[in-house]
C-alpha cells in the first residue's frame, strides 16, 4: 500500500535505496544512462516513501505544466476505430483549448497496462492531471490516483469511493432500461442482450437496467440471450453467427455499441433475416455508423463529446479547487429509426 506522504525527498529515496540523489534525479528523468535494476529499485521506493516528483513541479512558480494526460483503455482491439473515442477526444480536445491546456494522448499501450502509464505521466511530472476514458471493478489506476490524491476525472461510473471521483456519465441503467421496455411495447418477447466486456461499469449498468426492465415487462431473463465481449466490429460477427444458430432466434436485439451491431447486422442480412420484421435491432452512441447503415439503426445517443469536454471541466475542477467527487449526468436519447419501427412510408422504398 502506497502511503501519501509530503516530507519526503530526494535524499530520503536515495538513502533508502541505497544509491546517490543524483541518481534518482536521473531515474526521475528516465536517463538512458542508468540501469533497468537501478531504475525499478530506485522507483520501487518511491512507491513505498509516498515520493512524486510532481509534488516538486507543483511547488515551483510556475505551478504548472499546462498539460492533462489523457489514457485510452488498454485493450486489444483498435479503440480509434470505434466512433465513440475519436468523439469523446474531440470534446476533450475542445475543452482544453477553452481552459488552456494542452494534451498528452497516452496511444501505445503496447506492453504498457494503464497503471504503469499513470504513474510514468506523474513521476516524470509531465501532467497536471488526468482523464480516465473508462471505469472497471477493482480499477487499480483509480484506487493509485485516490491513494495519493493526484487530481484526475473520469469518463465513466466508478465501481467504489464514489465521494473521492469527479466523473461523468449517462444514466446507463435508465438508458438500456427505456430501450428493453420500448422493444417489448412494441410487441418484441424474446429479447437479446450483446454487450461488451463484463468488467466495465458501463456493462454492467447496461446488463442490470436491461433485466429490469424485462422483469417489469413480464419477460423471464434468459441468461442465454446474454452475450459479453469486445467494443468492436468482430463481437458482433462472432455473436450475430451464434444467434443464427439459436432455436427459438431472439426477436430483438439490444447491442450496446454501434461497432457491434454494424458487425452483426451483416451477419443477419447475409443470412436473409428481415430486420425489423424477423429481428429489431437497437444499439448505442447514434454513431455514423448507425445513421447510415444499410438499415439505419435505433440507437441511443449518449453525446459522447459532451462527455468528453465535461471530463475537462471536472479535471480543471481538480486542479485548480481541489474538488473531489463531483458527479455530472449527461443526457441521452433514444433516436428511433428503421432498425425497429420498420420502413418509413414518405421514404422511397430501398433498392433490393
Amino acid at each position: 500500500m502506497v502511503k501519501k506522504t509530503t516530507h519526503m525527498t530526494v535524499k530520503d529515496v536515495a538513502e533508502k535505496a541505497g544509491v546517490s540523489p543524483s541518481t534518482v534525479s536521473r531515474v526521475i528523468s528516465n536517463h538512458p544512462k542508468i540501469s533497468e535494476e537501478t531504475k525499478e529499485k530506485v522507483l520501487k521506493i518511491m512507491d513505498e516513501l509516498g515520493y512524486y516528483p510532481n509534488a516538486i513541479a507543483r511547488s515551483l512558480a510556475s505551478k504548472k505544466t499546462g498539460t492533462i494526460g489523457v489514457i485510452l483503455p488498454n485493450r486489444s482491439e483498435d479503440l480509434l476505430l470505434n466512433p465513440f473515442f475519436p468523439e469523446a477526444l474531440r470534446g476533450i480536445l475542445k475543452g482544453a483549448a477553452a481552459f488552456g491546456y494542452d494534451v498528452l494522448l497516452s496511444t501505445s499501450t503496447e506492453g504498457k497496462n494503464e497503471m504503469e502509464i499513470v504513474k510514468t505521466f506523474i513521476r516524470s511530472s509531465k501532467v497536471d492531471g488526468i482523464v480516465l476514458m473508462s471505469s472497471s471493478v477493482g480499477d487499480e489506476s483509480q484506487a493509485y490516483l485516490n491513494n495519493i490524491d493526484f487530481p484526475y476525472s473520469l469518463i465513466g461510473s466508478p465501481y467504489d469511493h464514489k465521494e473521492r471521483v469527479n466523473h461523468v456519465d449517462n444514466d446507463n441503467y435508465m438508458a438500456a432500461y427505456e430501450l428493453t421496455t420500448y422493444l417489448s411495447m412494441i410487441g418484441r418477447k424474446r429479447i437479446a442482450l450483446i454487450a461488451g466486456e463484463i468488467g466495465q461499469m458501463v456493462t454492467m449498468k447496461r446488463v442490470e437496467g436491461y433485466q429490469k426492465a424485462l422483469m417489469e415487462s413480464n419477460i423471464p431473463y434468459d441468461e442465454h440471450l446474454l452475450f459479453t465481449g469486445k467494443f468492436d466490429e468482430e463481437t458482433g460477427y462472432t455473436y450475430g453467427a451464434a444467434i443464427l444458430d439459436m432455436t427459438p432466434r431472439p426477436d430483438a436485439i439490444i447491442i450496446t455499441d454501434d461497432l457491434i451491431a454494424f458487425g452483426a447486422v451483416k451477419v443477419f442480412q447475409g443470412a436473409g433475416v428481415r430486420i425489423p420484421e424477423d429481428m429489431a435491432i437497437a444499439s448505442f452512441n447514434n454513431s455514423i455508423l448507425s445513421r447510415y447503415s444499410d438499415i439505419p439503426l435505433t440507437s441511443v445517443e449518449i453525446n459522447s463529446f459532451e462527455l468528453g469536454y465535461e471530463s475537462v471541466n471536472l479535471l480543471v475542477q481538480s486542479i485548480d479547487q481541489g474538488v473531489r467527487g463531483n458527479k455530472v449526468i449527461i443526457p441521452y436519447t433514444i433516436v428511433k429509426r428503421q432498425s425497429t419501427e420498420g420502413h418509413d412510408p414518405l421514404l422511397p422504398s430501398p433498392v433490393s
